[in-house]
């Protein structure tokens, strides 16, 4: 259902507005590239910035610019229970292909707290929900035992994106959940890894700036044919890793997207633009793959 190439999709602001011609601009590479989804309204595209109103607008135009050319997996997801399913309820109605449904943040649920959540948000939807563990940011991660619980107790919940850092984290969740079950990985660094162990795609931050190399590179690995995968791999790394050191996601991306002409630089505070030498790295990043 999930498998492929995802992309986290950033929001172009424009003078404190969502940049409407310059996201369907966005979406319209996405899909040129050969892209399976995107991902509005995630970590990438500012969520927790964007207030609700303009987030369904996101989604809106999202699923506008679309038009079933390729999944929409809306990021619907909040550490607020009732806000989370207000916010996927809508989402469904707008015609979104998936929810992205993060781990609530700062309050540190429990892992019953977290089943509880995530089968109260499942139950409002009749959508495909993917799961989002992302510990850096949320602090608890969603452990392997309750992503088994869900996936046997939700029929709607049937994937994750894991986005922890460390590839046996593969490994420890195919053990705990049925056949079938998809994971995705939320690291661009280590998809290619958690690939081998059986995940069957990405979620990724990477794709906004190179969506054609990065599902070119998922696809190959799909299809068996790792030396390729591994190739561009290899050639892609320092986009793949070294960009998104820089700073926190999505500053880094957003930055490289404004210096190739596809968005202002803008974003919303607390986050800030880059300057001076993090900005010039970025220049000579993507100077140095002649993407400007």
């Amino acid at each position: 259902m999930f498998a492929g190439t995802h992309t986290a999709i950033i929001t172009p602001f424009r003078d404190g507005q969502v940049d409407e011609e310059a996201f369907r601009q966005l979406i319209e590479k996405q899909i040129e590239a050969g892209v399976e989804g995107i991902v509005p309204v995630g970590t990438t595209g500012e969520s927790p910035t964007l207030d609700p109103e303009e987030h369904l607008e996101v989604i809106r135009i999202a699923v506008d610019a679309v038009k079933g050319r390729i999944k929409v997996i809306a990021g619907t997801g909040a550490n607020s229970t009732s806000e989370a399913i207000e916010l996927t309820e809508a989402a469904e109605k707008l015609g979104v292909d998936g929810s992205l449904q993060v781990t609530p943040y700062y309050n540190k649920p429990s892992q019953e707290g977290l089943y509880r959540h995530f089968k109260a948000v499942a139950e409002s939807t009749t959508l495909p929900i993917m799961l989002y563990s992302v510990p850096g940011r949320s602090v608890v991660e969603i452990a392997p035992e309750t992503a088994g619980r869900l996936a046997a107790d939700c029929e709607n919940i049937v994937a994750i994106k894991e986005a922890g850092g460390k590839v046996e984290r593969v490994d420890e969740l195919k053990a705990a959940l049925p056949e079938g079950f998809e994971i995705l990985s939320g690291d661009d660094p280590i998809t290619l890894e958690m690939m081998k162990r059986g995940a069957c795609g990405a979620v990724s931050v990477a794709s906004n700036i190179i969506p054609g190399p990065v599902s070119d590179m998922i696809r190959a690995m799909n299809a068996g044919d790792a030396a390729k995968a591994e190739e561009l791999q290899e050639k892609y790394f320092r986009l793949l890793n070294d960009l998104m050191a820089i700073d926190t996601n999505p500053v880094p991306v957003k930055a490289a997207a404004a210096l190739m002409g596809y968005c202002t630089e803008e974003i919303r505070l607390p986050m800030v633009a880059l300057e001076g030498d993090k900005l010039e790295q970025v220049r000579v990043l993507l100077s140095d793959y002649n993407l400007i």
